[in-house]
């Protein structure tokens, strides 16, 4: 991931999640694991991860769940297939808008997921 600064930078906001919209050349499970690797490399310990993507169009959406230094966050990746790594935007959401915004991004994905008993529990939890 070519924007580990700010990424870095706006990790340090006290809210709980983060929002970062971008373009990857890579497939949804790489895309995940540089995503996942970036916070690693920042020090952030990635506690859990998860990843929907719809094949009909090249996007999807990353959870992941870290820890530093006893804070909590929540990073979504919003992504979409592109030539090159490319930083869209990013943004910090509190607790409800956060949750508000996983939702939605998942539903935008394929409304059958939504059916899945692994996602119906993982929603209930959050």
């Amino acid at each position: 991931m070519e924007f580990r600064d700010v990424i870095e930078k706006e990790l340090a906001n006290p809210k709980l999640w983060t929002l970062i919209t971008f373009k990857t050349p890579y497939g949804p499970g790489e895309t995940m694991d540089q995503l996942a690797n970036l916070l690693e490399e920042l020090g952030w310990k990635v506690t859990f991860k998860a990843n929907w993507w719809t094949a009909d169009i090249p996007y999807g959406v990353i959870r992941l769940d870290a820890e530093y230094e006893g804070r909590e966050k929540i990073v979504l990746g919003r992504w979409i297939l592109g030539s090159k790594c490319e930083l869209l935007k990013i943004e910090n959401l509190d607790l409800e808008k956060g949750k508000n915004e996983f939702y939605r991004l998942v539903d935008g994905i394929t409304s059958t997921l939504i059916y899945d008993p692994v996602i119906r529990t993982m929603r209930e939890q959050y």
